[in-house]
Formats: structure tokens, C-alpha cells, sequence
């Protein structure tokens, strides 16, 4: 059944003089969440924003707080983030071992957020057998974390589709988010594969017109999801 996929946009690209008109702005355009970049300086080579940012966010929007964890010490830090009222939490699964991403993803959950597991580029699917069945989300990163700006690594979509078929062996299905030089030209591809949430940065701040910016980005998306459907209805 087609659903049209999401749009995340990435306040890291964000103008922070003016959060609150670019929040207001997407939220407008029919954003589907406030994606929330989290880096420590340690995990990833770039220290970013933190607690009293996602209060503030939560104070100035209804769209749910899609929150990034690029940190060393997540199981340290999630209570820190669901208090502050982060909707959506993503740990990443070369943070913790197989025992620490299971805590994560149950203490997520139990404090009634949705639980995501990150994948870098290098790291395999098959990573997340052991919890996909209990994730709410997976992000397939497209770009190696800690930067904005930077170029869809070729051929992330295959992963999507890894993910993907790991998700339907099992029974389950989680939502695929992509993060990383996502706009017009690749949001198709990695929608195709069974893409339904994208993270934008870039391409809807730093375009001249950002809320239509989001609004290309999804009809691009969309246009391929319902193509891939199509052509794999026709193949069943």
C-alpha cells in the first residue's frame, strides 16, 4: 500500500539566529518532523546542539522531534533527551554493543518514544537482526556522520533495500529513514528501494525557496515510490 514518504528536515543547516522562523517555516511546508542532530565531538568529529535546544523545540513546535544521538555514551544520555521531550530517538549500533542497543531501544520505548538504530555507511544490515523486530525506525546513513553539506555516498540505496528485506523476514516493519545528501536527484532512488522517511538539510534550507524545496523533494520521492509498486505488483 503506497504511503507518501516523510520529510525530515535537518535543523543543522537551520539559520540559529532566526530557529524559530525556519521551525515555523517547515512545519508550513508540510514537514513531516524536526530532525534533531546530536554530535558530541567524540562519536563523530563535529559537537553540535544538545538538551536545551530539543526543550526550546518542543516549546515552538507541533512536529514531532525526531532526535539524532551521534554520541559515545547513549544509554548515558537518553533519559537526558526524553525529558526533554524528544518524540523520535536514534541510537547508533557502532555505539553500544548487541546487549546496550537492546537496553536502548526498551528504555525508548518504555518512556513512550519511538526507538530508531542508526547504521555509518560501512557498517552491514545484518547488524540489526536482534532488534529489528522491536524498532520503531532505521536510519540508513548516506554520508559518513558529523558534517552537513556533504555528497549521497552511490549506492546507499541497496542498503535501504537490505534493510528493508531484514524487516519483512522477521515480520516487521520498521520505517526506513535516509540521511545524507538527500534532495531531488537521489531522494528517488533511495525511495524506490522502501525509503519512507527522508532527512534534508541543504536542500530545503539552503535552497532560495525552502518550503518548496520539501515539497519537490517528496514529489520526487513519491513519483519513484509509487513506480517501484507499480513495477513490483506487475512482477507478483
Amino acid at each position: 500500500m503506497f504511503e507518501p514518504v516523510k520529510i525530515a528536515p535537518s535543523i543543522l543547516s537551520a539559520d540559529f539566529m532566526n530557529l524559530g522562523r525556519d521551525i515555523a517555516l517547515i512545519e508550513s511546508a508540510g514537514a513531516g518532523y524536526v530532525h534533531v542532530d546530536v554530535m558530541d565531538g567524540h562519536f563523530v568529529p563535529n559537537l553540535t546542539m544538545g538538551v536545551p535546544v530539543v526543550k526550546q523545540l518542543k516549546k515552538a513546535t507541533s512536529l514531532p522531534l525526531d532526535v539524532h544521538l551521534m554520541i559515545s555514551n547513549p544509554l548515558e544520555q537518553l533519559p537526558w533527551f526524553l525529558d526533554a521531550g524528544a518524540d523520535s530517538v536514534t541510537v547508533h549500533a557502532e555505539a553500544l554493543d548487541a546487549d546496550g542497543l537492546a537496553r536502548a531501544v526498551a528504555s525508548i520505548r518504555a518512556a513512550g518514544a519511538k526507538a530508531a538504530v542508526s547504521l555509518k555507511p560501512r557498517t552491514a544490515a545484518g547488524v540489526l537482526a536482534p532488534v529489528i523486530a522491536d524498532v520503531d525506525m532505521v536510519l540508513v546513513m548516506s554520508v559518513e556522520p558529523g558534517f552537513s553539506g556533504q555528497g549521497y555516498i552511490e549506492g546507499s540505496e541497496d542498503k535501504v533495500a537490505r534493510v528493508v528485506a531484514l524487516a519483512r523476514s522477521v515480520g516487521a516493519s520498521p520505517l526506513v529513514q535516509v540521511d545524507g545528501g538527500i534532495g531531488v536527484a537521489t531522494a528517488p532512488l533511495v525511495a524506490a528501494a522502501g525509503a519512507d522517511v527522508l532527512v534534508c538539510g541543504n536542500a530545503v534550507f539552503a535552497a532560495e525557496d525552502p518550503a518548496r524545496a520539501v515539497a519537490d523533494v517528496a514529489a520526487a520521492a513519491d513519483e519513484a515510490r509509487l513506480s517501484a509498486l507499480a513495477t513490483a505488483g506487475k512482477e507478483a
